[in-house]
């Protein structure tokens, strides 16, 4: 086919119809030409961004920039993934749009204004854009917060702006050493140094709260201006209205005389909130001994203050509260319902102290818990938090003196569950002299005597605040839990038995599966090396394993162990205890591939035709051990009836035999009278 034939089909591919000639031919000649200016190539023009990436998608792509060689390789993948992935490079690149490429490799800077004006007026008018216009080479611009190809929206945890990332974001320049603060006459020293250790930065970065404040917070994004400017978001005209973005009832929470002092200077004028807490050190403020606290001690520091209806003293030691816990707390804290402006701000108190009011977690699990449900029904026998902790002269778990110190806490418990006192008169079935078990116990003797605070006690096994009856499914002594609260100590213990076939996941049966307190008791537990345990462990183990237990103590082991001794083979030595699996798993102790290991443990010797000894062996198991059944059977019949034969053949035999007496007694007889 020629080329102009082919022109001619491609145009009229393309829909172009035959030109009539006057003649009533075709104008082959004109065809020629449209196609020529049809399918003649076009220069390239970078409008997609395919065309961009099939340069930039390159990673040895390099471009020079202010004589320096920078990378001008795109991720594809990453801006995809940004915030702009669904938008055309010339979107940005505005001065490409409509060019041939490849282009010139200076460009104009990209200027976000086009879509974000209203932030952009923002950032020049502030600290940074101010020194973007003087050329300050260390002004931040947008991408050097955002990113450029990769910018991600701040709610996304990756993104540079995220919450988190904030005060890290801020202190490229602004910590300690950073080029921006060295270059600055006159700043603040460690700012975030002291943010990371104020109670802000302890919020956001220590605890991961994304609503405590961040730079941004008090300084806005893009609007940040100095302190001296009007408009500053940290204006002193202006700073109280930040802080109460999240503190909105500031005000009416400070008292109008604070540590003696009038809060307020001058008629109506209140201090701005940086006179007391400090821009970048903010820290829980106390101001010891307040007004409120001396108008309650006005009266509650005489000794002989007595309570009318109960005769108890109210009497308050200074001592206690100078070294307790809430040595930082107002008296108000708790006894919430004072008012001030009585002259006995505490006549208006008709509750007791809610000790959830700060300690809102605890306090739910407390309600939910045994002694919670007793104190809401008014039960005289329910503990109340300051029966265990105390009232003025609260302490740390800590320490030594706090009387929920570790050492302390059997002591403590006893109050109400030694056998007679109010908790002790409640139990049901076996649950006796619980405190006189778990002191003669392993756990106690580590506690008490040897003073191992490490070792476990009340609180550790049923919890400090919810404590539940192990009926519960909830309870940390219930069945299910017993492991995993084990496991808190026992770690290693606790994963060898998750493996074991005791283990609920592994063990799947109908019938109830043993726990560690089933083998090692809840208040009594023994050390495992201990005679008394050896010995009481079979008995244990027979409690489930009933059958298999008599077929053992018909074993030369079984019979020396109910002698006493303890250094024949248990039941743990060859199946072993936390881990114990089926014979078929090659885990097992007893699995072919270990069986032998596991008699050379005692048997040195032993070989791999020794351990083929049948260990529960018994002639009364005709299915699982025919062999043994018929010949014990045999021989045993074997044996009763050559006796029988043997006695029915005596008793046969003595007539005769006493006949054949009488008749020698009557020859010697008769040959002696011869």
């Amino acid at each position: 086919m020629t080329r102009e034939a082919n022109l001619e089909m491609r145009a009229n591919s393309a829909g172009f119809e035959e030109l009539p000639r006057r003649d009533g031919g075709t104008s082959r000649s004109i065809l020629f030409i449209v196609g020529l200016l049809l399918f003649a190539p076009l220069p390239s023009r970078a409008q997609e961004n395919g065309d961009c990436l099939a340069c930039h998608g390159d990673k040895g792509l390099t471009g020079a920039r202010r004589g320096k060689t920078i990378s001008m390789f795109l991720d594809e993948k990453k801006f995809g993934g940004s915030i702009h992935g669904s938008l055309p490079c010339v979107s940005c690149h505005s001065d490409l749009e409509g060019k041939e490429f490849p282009h010139d490799e200076d460009l104009a800077g990209v200027s976000c204004a086009a879509c974000h004006e209203a932030e952009q007026e923002l950032h020049a008018k502030s600290l940074h854009g101010k020194a973007v216009s003087r050329g300050d080479p260390l002004a931040p611009q947008c991408k050097d917060c955002h990113g450029t190809h990769d910018v991600l929206p701040a709610k996304d945890p990756r993104s540079t702006v995220a919450v988190l990332k904030v005060p890290y974001l801020c202190g490229r320049c602004h910590q300690e050493g950073a080029p921006v603060q060295k270059q600055r006459t006159i700043h603040q020293d460690h700012i975030l140094e002291n943010f990371s250790e104020s109670i802000h930065g302890e919020g956001l970065l220590r605890k991961g709260l994304i609503v405590a404040p961040n730079c941004a917070s008090c300084h806005t994004p893009h609007s940040i201006l100095r302190h001296t400017d009007p408009s500053s978001s940290i204006a002193r005209k202006n700073i109280a209205a930040t802080c109460t973005k999240c503190h909105a009832e500031i005000e009416a929470v400070h008292r109008k005389v604070i540590k003696g002092e009038l809060w307020e200077k001058e008629a109506n004028i209140l201090p701005a909130c940086i006179d007391c807490h400090q821009p970048h050190k903010v820290r829980k403020v106390f101001y010891t001994q307040g007004m409120a606290d001396k108008d309650c001690l006005r009266c509650h520091e005489r000794p002989d203050i007595i309570a009318t209806r109960t005769g108890r003293s109210l009497s308050v030691r200074l001592d206690d509260l100078a070294y307790s816990r809430h040595v930082k707390v107002a008296c108000s804290q708790c006894h919430s319902e004072v008012n001030a402006s009585h002259l006995r701000p505490c006549e208006t108190i008709t509750k007791e102290v809610d000790c959830a009011s700060c300690h809102a977690e605890i306090g739910q699990q407390y309600q939910e818990s045994t002694h919670g449900l007793l104190v809401v029904k008014k039960d005289p026998n329910g503990p109340t938090c300051k029966e265990c902790h105390g009232t003025h002269a609260v302490k740390g778990k800590l320490d030594p003196q706090s009387i929920t110190f570790p050492t302390n806490i059997p002591d403590l418990c006893a109050r109400c569950h030694r056998e007679g006192q109010k908790a002790a008169v409640r139990y049901e079935g076996g649950q006796h002299e619980i405190i006189e078990r778990y002191t003669e116990s392993i756990h106690g003797k580590g506690l008490m005597k040897s003073g191992l605070t490490v070792t476990a006690m009340c609180t550790n096994c049923h919890t400090a605040h919810s404590v539940l009856p192990k009926q519960d499914s909830l309870s940390s002594v219930n069945a299910k839990n017993v492991p995993a609260t084990c496991g808190r100590c026992h770690h290693g213990i606790q994963e060898q038995f998750e493996r074991s076939i005791h283990a609920a996941l592994v063990g799947k049966t109908d019938k109830e599966l043993p726990v560690c307190s089933d083998c090692h008791s809840a208040h009594t537990i023994r050390r495992a090396d201990e005679e008394g345990f050896k010995l009481d462990i079979m008995t244990k183990c027979g409690r489930c394993h009933e059958v298999i237990a008599k077929t053992y103590f018909d074993t030369y082991h079984g019979k020396v162990s109910q002698l006493g001794y303890t250094k024949t083979a248990k039941c743990y030595d060859c199946h072993g205890s936390h881990d114990i699996l089926p014979i078929d798993d090659s885990r097992s102790h007893l699995s072919r591939e270990r069986v032998v290991q596991t008699c050379q443990k005692c048997h040195p010797g032993a070989t791999r035709r020794f351990a083929g000894y049948l260990t529960h062996a018994t002639h009364h198991d005709p299915e699982k051990y025919p062999f043994l059944f018929w010949t014990f059977w045999g021989m045993t019949s074997l044996l009763i009836g050559t006796f029988v034969f043997g006695g029915i053949h005596t008793l046969l035999w003595l007539p005769r035999a006493y006949q054949l007496r009488r008749e020698i007694r009557q020859n010697l007889k008769d040959n002696g009278k011869s």
